[in-house]
């Protein structure tokens, strides 16, 4: 039993000889990896009593771009096509294994899953679905450690965003990812509903990736532009799980601005705002402000506004003093603005 590529009519591009039916993949949509084959219905077919489950012979089968497909005996392959065209079942044909883009290593691999027995009365088609699997969510339910050498300290981030993953091998996964139950039920397999399976998975490895990113003394900042960087470490972390033995693998990462524990957020206001005030033009201005305050608290002290304004005079002069010693320092006088020119 296989598939031999069927003909087609050079004038109106349809299929040049008759078939019991034909079956395509449905929608597959932005999430579905493997859906069963369906027989469309456009008046052609001489079929009127068969099974739609069931692949008969001389049936015709559409396999379009980024689709693979796999025709089943009993959920074992018998033969399959990486290359789009229209195919007829032939139930008297050996396999025809049409490797496309895969080349002769998909040969072998069939070579390992093969059916080998009578055909049945139970063959199927499904298709794998070879784009890219965008938009699946993730988020790190507790803080990862992070060293950031420019701030000097361990911080505590979350992260979320998205990513995508793509099928390397469609006959591991087919094996290893997708359910028995539906091949046996003939149902669509959305990676959605097999992302809890690799969620674990997925972060533990985005942990050890956010970890390498600060090894290598990345400021924890820029993370959010890092993405293709962070989805090389990932694929690096997950190569020997996702794509060895199951036959996916991170194609992209896509990370939001991380959020920090209250800890961390407090540990990098305090040196950012020690950051700003080393700028003596800003220790000035910040020093005026708080004077200003104090003024104006002075006038409505409890006590007096004479007793207020005593003891701000008090602060003020030991302001003086800090200032002075400001005002003295070479890197105060660097930033001041040059004296003005004489006018001509």
């Amino acid at each position: 039993m296989g598939i031999i590529k069927a003909a087609i009519n050079a004038v109106g591009g349809a299929l040049a000889d008759s078939w019991l039916e034909a079956i395509q993949a449905p929608d597959m949509g932005d999430n579905i990896v493997c859906c069963p084959g369906r027989v469309i219905s456009n008046g052609r077919s001489s079929n009127t009593k068969g099974n739609e489950n069931i692949v008969s012979n001389g049936s015709k089968i559409h396999v379009y771009d980024n689709q693979f497909m796999i025709l089943v005996d009993n959920g074992k392959i018998v033969d399959y096509t990486a290359e789009p065209g229209p195919y007829t079942v032939s139930m008297s044909s050996s396999p025809s294994l049409f490797n496309g883009q895969f080349g002769d290593s998909l040969k072998e691999a069939f070579e390992r899953v093969k059916f080998a027995g009578i055909p049945s009365n139970q063959q199927r088609v499904f298709f794998i679905n070879l784009q890219e699997i965008k938009n699946l969510k993730f988020g790190t339910p507790n803080p990862i450690q992070y060293f950031d050498n420019f701030y000097n300290a361990e911080l505590f981030i979350r992260a979320h965003g998205t990513y995508s993953v793509k099928i390397t091998d469609p006959f591991k996964f087919y094996q290893e990812v997708i359910p028995r139950s539906a091949i046996t039920q003939n149902q669509s397999v959305d990676f959605t509903t097999l992302n809890q399976q690799y969620n674990d998975e997925f972060l533990s490895a985005l942990g050890a990736a956010i970890n390498q990113y600060s090894a290598d003394g990345n400021r924890v900042s820029y993370i959010t532009s890092k993405g293709p960087l962070i989805a090389k470490y990932m694929a690096d972390a997950l190569d020997k799980e996702w794509n060895d033995f199951r036959g996916f693998q991170v194609q992209s990462v896509g990370l939001n601005p991380p959020s920090y524990d209250k800890q961390s957020q407090e540990l990098i206001n305090m040196r950012n705002k020690g950051a700003m005030l080393s700028d003596a033009a800003i220790q000035q201005g910040y020093v005026a402000g708080n004077i200003s305050e104090g003024l104006r608290d002075a006038g409505s002290n409890s006590n007096g506004a004479m007793a207020g304004f005593m003891g701000m005079g008090m602060g003020m002069n030991a302001g003086g003093n800090i200032m002075g010693g400001y005002m003295q320092n070479p890197q105060y006088n660097n930033q001041q603005p040059q004296q003005q020119q004489p006018q001509q």
